[in-house]
């Protein structure tokens, strides 16, 4: 694919509150990626219903609810060719404690003493899911 793409990422809470916010957003910036829009915002559950939708009904999902709603959060747009894949690339797995060093969720997340995973950020897994992310968070771009 030789054509520019978008994605979703969101800095989580606790990305936001340990100031960490300018160090991943620098290192997708290195990676070459160019951020299109951003936008601090207080998640309300209704955003997040829909962003997990395919959650809601799970056992786990008041934690992520809860979790997602405990502070700030950074929503971005984030374009460039490939994005999706490399945006997971840099991420790192979705658990911090076995995240590759070099990853941003490697070098900077760690495991908590709940069940709630707090891995500093998320990203869109494909573009059907980039779209309709995009749509939640910035529903004026979509």
């Amino acid at each position: 694919m030789n054509e520019l793409t978008r994605t979703l990422i969101l800095i989580k809470p606790d990305g936001y509150s340990r100031g960490l916010t300018g160090t991943i957003l620098q290192r997708i910036e290195a990676k070459g990626y160019t951020l299109k829009a951003l936008s601090v915002v207080n998640a309300s559950e209704e955003q997040l219903a829909s962003h997990y939708a395919e959650h809601v009904n799970k056992p786990f999902y008041p934690g992520v609810r809860d979790y997602m709603m405990s502070g700030p959060i950074v929503a971005v747009i984030v374009e460039g060719y490939r994005v999706i894949e490399g945006m997971r690339s840099i991420m790192g797995a979705t658990d911090p404690t076995t995240a590759a060093p070099g990853s941003i969720r490697g070098d900077l997340a760690c495991a908590s003493s709940d069940d709630t995973i707090r891995n500093l950020i998320h990203g869109s897994d494909s573009l059907e899911s980039a779209t309709r992310e995009i749509a939640i968070w910035f529903p004026e771009l979509a």
